[in-house]
């Protein structure tokens, strides 16, 4: 990833931005006096300053006087009475970079009255560095800004490009919504260790590392799900007779029927009702 350049405002100080602002900072691509926080709560100013240095402000306008890269990291609840305050106070090349989930670009782009936004969907453990965000821009974003934004964007995890917004509905029925359906499939298997009679500890412990290895071989091999569930599904055996409980009972299917719906959701939630 490239060093970034100038002053980069933060409008929010709450998790996410923190999580942004400490792998900024630790991946040495700003330094804390780069990076202004406008926060409204006084514990998060002060827990922000103590534990990062970075500039507390209080005032929206007076926070992004001069920032090269600003990004919104608010409640999409109080997004109106942010864009009041920045309206005609961003630097004419500063970029946006939006983390706020289902506002549109052109939402922004009107209520800022600001053409160069980059808008992203991260998902929440981006706040432990292992999110996974997409993202796309609008034409008014150079080469550069694109750089400056991945940048960004990869200190929270992984980040896509895409080359279209409603790719961004998408996203948060799969990664966006994804950690809720995956907390829901941890909780049923660590129940499942308690009822064959493990304690809750041992449970979680064993269910933990069980989805950690899981993952990381499949990352590490670069083989097909099906290919490694097939390798370790013998004959008559114990994980075949299990997989074939779930497939009766439709989980596969459950769990496409639970990413799409989501997808629609979000789509509603912002207002396209189109079938893209």
């Amino acid at each position: 990833m490239s060093q970034l350049h100038g002053k980069t405002t933060f409008i929010g100080g709450g998790a996410m931005g923190e999580a942004i602002i400490g792998s900024l900072i630790s991946n040495q691509l700003l330094s804390p006096t780069q990076i202004c926080v406008s926060e409204p709560v006084p514990a998060r100013r002060e827990l922000l300053n103590d534990t990062y240095g970075v500039t507390i402000e209080t005032d929206n306008a007076r926070a992004v006087n001069g920032a090269s890269v600003v990004v919104l990291a608010v409640k999409p609840q109080v997004l109106d009475l942010v864009m009041a305050d920045l309206g005609g106070n961003l630097s004419h090349d500063a970029l946006v970079v939006s983390i706020m989930a289902g506002v549109r670009i052109e939402t922004l782009q009107s209520g800022l009255g600001h053409d160069k936004i980059v808008r992203s969907m991260p998902n929440t453990p981006a706040q432990v560095g292992k999110g996974m965000t997409v993202w796309t821009d609008t034409a008014a974003v150079s080469d550069a800004d694109r750089a400056a934004a991945q940048a960004i964007l990869e200190a929270m995890g992984e980040a896509i490009y895409v080359a279209d917004e409603h790719y961004l509905d998408m996203a948060t029925g799969l990664s966006g919504s994804g950690p809720g359906f995956v907390y829901l499939l941890l909780e049923a298997l660590v129940d499942a260790g308690v009822h064959i009679g493990f304690s809750r500890d041992q449970s979680q412990q064993m269910v933990l590392q069980t989805v950690a290895g899981s993952v990381e071989l499949m990352r590490q091999s670069g083989l097909h799900p099906a290919d490694l569930r097939n390798r370790v599904t013998s004959p008559a055996g114990t994980t075949a007779a299990g997989t074939l409980v779930l497939e009766r009972a439709g989980v596969r299917s459950a769990l496409i029927d639970a990413v799409d719906t989501a997808y629609r959701r979000s789509k509603e939630l912002g207002g396209d009702d189109s079938d893209t």
